[in-house]
């Protein structure tokens, strides 16, 4: 397989997906919601998390895999931004529509790719906007263009809420019935060949934790005035560690987010922006 230097600017879709309220139930329970937050997977008064969006566009992701041409082996989240709308009703039919956007060398480390997606639900409205980059490790060298970004500048103070919790040693295996079902998540065999000691957890999982996180801390049991989330992938996690949300409230409806590991401190998930409403 070969990277594909046309593909840039080639429209993908349109992908139609259809979820109903168990759709969003089972996302409430991968992410680790349970009793404690029974507005997420109850179904009288349910409330959707919001990253239960990107949850119903994996085939976006995949067919921009298979449009930028690379080995799905070497393939790792890198990027994940969504600008929300409208709240997601609880059931209907989704259609998304979008395209890669660009390239980026990274030389011998591999390639970004870019990728950007609206999704409409079936009564017309636009829900979200999906910004995402994949890096595969395969492909660098082309002689691209480098590209860069903007490092978050998180203040220099100790966080405003600090939010613990632990993962299951199952929560991939559940997590991929919400239908990412790459095997890096969940075949050792596949794990070993891509550099992994063993399955790791999905980046999109550990992400939702890092949503109930981010609710419970600045708008309680209001997930519906969520605007935007954004952040980059920094390093694996393993299923069953423990995780820490720190959360630097920045005024103006605004907070600086990451996620490291409890018992390492290693930081999971880096540059991360909060956006919501009052």
């Amino acid at each position: 397989m070969a990277l594909d230097l046309n593909a840039p600017g080639r429209k993908i879709g349109p992908l139609v997906h259809d979820y109903s309220f168990r759709d969003v139930i089972l996302y409430a329970l991968s992410v680790g919601a349970g009793f404690e937050e029974f507005s997420y997977v109850y179904e009288k008064g349910l409330k959707v998390i919001p990253t239960f969006s990107v949850a119903t566009v994996f085939d976006f992701f995949w067919e921009s895999a298979k449009s930028a041409g690379v080995n799905p082996e070497g393939i790792l989240h890198g990027e994940q931004e969504i600008f929300f709308y409208k709240p997601m009703p609880l059931s209907g039919t989704l259609t998304t529509e979008g395209e890669i956007t660009d390239y980026f060398d990274k030389g011998s480390r591999g390639v970004l790719i870019r990728a950007e997606s609206d999704t409409k639900h079936s009564d017309d409205s636009i829900l979200f906007r999906n910004v995402m980059t994949l890096f595969s490790r395969l492909y660098g060298g082309f002689g691209g263009k480098a590209g860069s970004s903007k490092p978050v500048l998180f203040p220099d103070t100790p966080s405003d809420n600090d939010i613990a919790f632990t993962t299951a040693p199952h929560q991939p295996l559940l997590y991929r019935l919400t239908g990412d079902y790459f095997p890096l998540h969940a075949d050792p065999e596949f794990a070993a060949k891509a550099g992994f000691p063993k399955p790791i957890m999905h980046g999109m999982c550990t992400l939702g934790f890092a949503c109930r996180a981010l609710i419970a801390a600045l708008i309680p049991g209001q997930p519906e005035l969520t605007k935007r989330i954004s952040c980059r992938f920094a390093h694996p996690l393993y299923p069953g560690e423990s995780i820490r949300t720190l959360v630097w409230k920045d005024g103006n409806n605004k907070a600086f987010w990451r996620v490291v590991n409890a018992t390492s401190g290693q930081v999971i998930i880096d540059n991360g922006i909060f956006e919501y409403e009052s």
